[in-house]
């Protein structure tokens, strides 16, 4: 089988749907990762040890988010020269944004070590979970490499339509990462910091694995003398969609953290609440991260074939598949998602489950902006165009922290539950409206692009 997909034929239907299932897939057991910290945690280290991780998930999301970012951003510049069958510009997209992406990891792993434990104080982390949490996201930092390594390889794949490849690698290194938590935790008693080191080696074990199979199995990525090099145009050019991305994540990542400050105020059953329901949600809505994941590809590729025709079917389809997606993990945050809570904790259960209840069916009612803010974010970035989604990601730091500052002033755990839900109906709102305007503007470029073709013939 082709370690390549070409996107720029078939079926948009079909081939969104074939790819998104295997990252749907790939990102439910990467999700195992954090989900057997939080299990295990929880069940064999307590209630607070289960807080001080989730305490940290706001901070872990806003360093590796951003890693996240910059390098898919990165590689909508592969996936564009692939749809274009450009192979020599493709691989020196590559080389470049390996370098950079270098640069980067020693930089972010520098700055998040040296500046945690001012961070957990400015978050009001709680006294009483404050050194395990330290513990576990300084373990977290030092192992940045080992998801920019993953991060980026399984973003090239991707770039050249092959989403399975990635996927059998995150199954097999979930397992290990479940293995070594019961190992770590259990029988050497390493509490929260054997959770992290068990995640840390799981995910380099990913990248590695990615990195054998490009060597030994995509020869069109094998590197040329000249390819893998730093060049200054090709990286302005890489930036100029990465660092947005990047700071897409960001933004999204310091209204949660205004949301994880509100909720530190209500003390640590709050926080163990919040963060059991929010893995809970984090789980199901995975089919949105996919759908993202899809559309940037898709639309990369028929950006750079030049065909804006099939990025409008593939935002009909992708929309037709994450509503009835939406509706249907709706229905099941409402009506039954609260009793997943006894995957994570066997002490103060009853305490925490109806907060967990709370969360679940505040955010159940508002998958499908969720869906739209996945879909038509990733799919416009993949189109090139960096800068427009991070207003919506402006959009949805407004919503989240404004409704986080007030629930903070009013102690009001319902309000910090709210907080998401706001942030999702103001971005998918701006996303839809700068469709409309991105689309119109493409259709008008390809057309003269089309006639003044016709008057040199």
């Amino acid at each position: 089988m082709a370690a390549e997909k070409d996107m720029t034929v078939g079926d948009p239907q079909k081939i969104i749907l074939n790819f998104t299932i295997p990252v749907f897939i790939g990102n439910v057991f990467q999700q195992v990762y954090s989900m057997a910290d939080t299990v295990i945690v929880g069940k064999f280290v307590g209630t607070k040890a289960l807080a001080a991780v989730g305490a940290t998930g706001t901070i872990n999301f806003l360093i590796l988010g951003f890693l996240l970012g910059l390098t898919a951003g990165f590689t909508v510049l592969t996936a564009q020269k692939f749809g274009a069958g450009d192979m020599g510009s493709m691989r020196k997209t590559v080389g470049n944004a390996a370098i950079l992406s270098f640069i980067v990891a020693v930089a972010m792993t520098l700055v998040s070590m040296l500046g945690m434990r001012w961070l957990l104080t400015f978050m009001n982390t709680p006294e009483d979970i404050f050194d395990d949490a330290y513990t576990y996201i300084m373990i977290i930092c030092g192992g940045i490499f080992t998801q920019v390594l993953y991060n980026l390889l399984s973003s090239i794949l991707r770039a050249l339509g092959n989403s399975k490849t990635p996927l059998y690698f995150l199954l097999l290194s979930a397992g290990l990462n479940i293995v070594l938590d019961l190992v770590l935790i259990i029988y050497f008693h390493m509490g929260v910091a054997g959770a992290a080191y068990a995640t840390v080696i799981s995910q380099g074990v990913s990248g590695f694995l990615c990195l054998i199979f490009i060597i030994k199995k995509v020869p069109v990525l094998h590197m040329e003398k000249g390819e893998f090099r730093l060049e200054k145009n090709l990286s302005i050019q890489q930036l100029k969609v990465g660092f947005p991305m990047a700071l897409q994540y960001s933004i999204t990542a310091i209204g949660t953290m205004m949301v994880q400050s509100a909720l530190n105020m209500l003390g640590s059953i709050a926080v163990a609440a919040f963060t059991a329901a929010n893995k809970i949600e984090n789980l199901l809505t995975q089919a949105f991260v996919a759908q993202g994941v899809t559309m940037a590809t898709y639309c990369a590729q028929n950006m750079g074939a030049g065909r804006p025709d099939r990025i409008r079917k593939g935002f009909r389809a992708a929309d037709m598949q994450g509503f009835l997606y939406g509706i249907g993990a709706g229905i099941f945050f409402i009506f039954a998602g609260k009793y997943l809570t006894y995957l994570f904790l066997s002490e103060n259960v009853e305490e925490v489950i109806g907060n967990v209840e709370i969360y679940l069916r505040c955010i159940g009612i508002f998958m499908i902006p969720l869906a739209i803010v996945n879909i038509y974010r990733n799919g416009i970035q993949g189109m090139g165009y960096g800068l427009l989604p991070m207003m919506a990601g402006v959009a949805e730091l407004v919503g989240r922290g404004a409704t986080a500052l007030v629930a903070a002033h009013y102690r009001s755990y319902f309000g910090t539950c709210m907080a998401s839900p706001v942030a999702w109906i103001l971005a998918s709102a701006l996303l839809l409206v700068m469709y409309h305007f991105i689309m119109k503007d493409l259709d008008q470029r390809f057309k003269s692009n089309v006639e003044s073709a016709k008057n040199r013939l």
